[in-house]
């Protein structure tokens, strides 16, 4: 297949009338409120406990937590031989991540919650985390087919926009200011108990990683040996990496530029992503429309307009020159998650996906913890004007790096 060609041709429709995409979709961006409530209200919790460890050292803290031992389990299975169902890797997300963040939201209401304890509850809740969500897009596009690949992608990245960055960050920062940020927690827990229905409900068992031929030993088996089959599919994972680490230090940036800055408080906050939800809305909404342009050039310049967001957030002095410059970011950065994992998953065999798909999204969200401690100490020496600065023009010099290593000619490993 050409590395430009499109790899699917449905469109959100035809692919949703599918009763079990439908469903698991509907049970994910139910979820997913819950968990872009917990995208305000952690930070808002964090300021209240964080004692005397100062608070951009707190919030990345917590902002970390989600991802260490949730990266370590990811890594398991993606370098490794062990094909596990991803049916049963989401159901085992959803139980736990219900359980332990309704004990975190009842301590946090009852005034009872230390940072330590944020801390630990959050490492060992997200434990499933990164294998839940990429099980999420295997059993999504497994369902749709090939020919849905591209929708599903899309589709999951329509609802992460209005799910985590509109509806649920408003309603975490209105829960945060009228009640408490415990009560987000609680919500979340119940989000995740939501997803386990539909999954249970609507995902056959049927639907489990197809195991390589046992005649072929000699085919690679983990997910690092299959990637390096395809030699931009490598290198566009670490142009994913730096991307997604450059853009941590907004995420502790966001809550001190709207709390000093701004003078405002959660509810703005929660606009705020709100603001970069609507926009990512719209440019979710237009994947299925850019299905036809090269899609690797598409990603580079995804890259370049997105820098200018964090460097224009540094110097906006009102919440709603705020507002709208988040959401101009969030109208260019939405197509780049389902673009890339469709170009990633359009070359692999089926046998290939859970590896190399879990690979990849490891290899991409793990830049998340390292970036939100890197972020911590950078935003406390630098300020948050310095911060914002320093994180979009360093993605700014991504893109060069990024063509050279996506655009350059690659032999076809088949």
């Amino acid at each position: 297949m050409s590395t430009t060609e499109a790899p699917a041709n449905l469109s959100y429709r035809e692919v949703l009338r599918d009763r079990r995409v439908a469903g698991l979709l509907l049970g994910d961006l139910l979820a997913g409120i819950g968990t872009g409530m917990i995208i305000v209200a952690m930070p808002i919790q964090t300021l209240a406990i964080h004692g005397t460890l100062p608070r951009a050292i707190a919030i990345g803290l917590v902002e970390a937590a989600p991802f260490v031992l949730s990266t370590l389990l990811a890594l398991a299975i993606g370098l490794g031989r062990i094909r596990v169902p991803p049916r049963l890797l989401l159901i085992a997300d959803c139980v736990l991540r219900s359980l332990t963040f309704a004990t975190l939201g009842v301590l946090g209401i009852t005034g009872r919650l230390t940072l330590p304890v944020l801390i630990g509850g959050l490492l060992v809740g997200a434990v499933f985390r990164m294998a839940g969500s990429s099980s999420r897009r295997l059993l999504a596009t497994e369902l749709a087919g090939d020919t849905g690949r591209y929708a599903a992608n899309g589709l999951l990245g329509l609802n992460a926009s209005f799910a985590l960055y509109i509806v649920g960050p408003v309603l975490g920062g209105v829960i945060a200011t009228t009640t408490a940020p415990g009560v987000a927690l609680l919500i979340d827990a119940a989000g995740a108990l939501v997803l386990l229905a539909a999954v249970i409900i609507v995902v056959p068992r049927s639907v489990r990683p197809p195991q390589p031929d046992p005649a072929d030993p000699a085919r690679p088996r983990s997910g690092w040996q299959i990637l390096l089959r395809r030699p931009v599919a490598a290198r566009l994972l670490l142009v994913v990496f730096f991307f997604n680490l450059l853009y941590m230090p907004i995420e502790i940036a966001l809550p001190l530029l709207v709390r000093d800055r701004l003078a405002a408080d959660a509810a703005a906050l929660g606009l705020l992503w709100g603001a970069l939800g609507v926009g990512a809305l719209v440019g979710a909404a237009l994947v299925n429309q850019l299905r036809r342009l090269p899609q690797q050039q598409l990603l580079i310049m995804i890259i370049g307009l997105w820098a200018l967001c964090p460097i224009a957030l540094a110097f906006v002095g009102s919440l709603p020159l705020a507002l709208v410059v988040f959401g101009l970011g969030g109208l260019v950065w939405a197509p780049f998650t389902p673009v890339a994992y469709s170009f990633l998953q359009a070359g692999l065999k089926p046998d290939e996906q859970q590896q190399v798909v879990t690979l990849w999204t490891t290899g991409s969200v793990v830049a998340a913890p390292l970036g939100l401690s890197l972020g911590g100490p950078l935003v406390e020496g630098a300020g948050v004007t310095g911060g914002l600065v320093l994180s979009g023009a360093l993605t700014l010099l991504l893109v060069p790096i990024a063509a050279l290593a996506v655009l350059r000619r690659a032999e076809h490993p088949e």
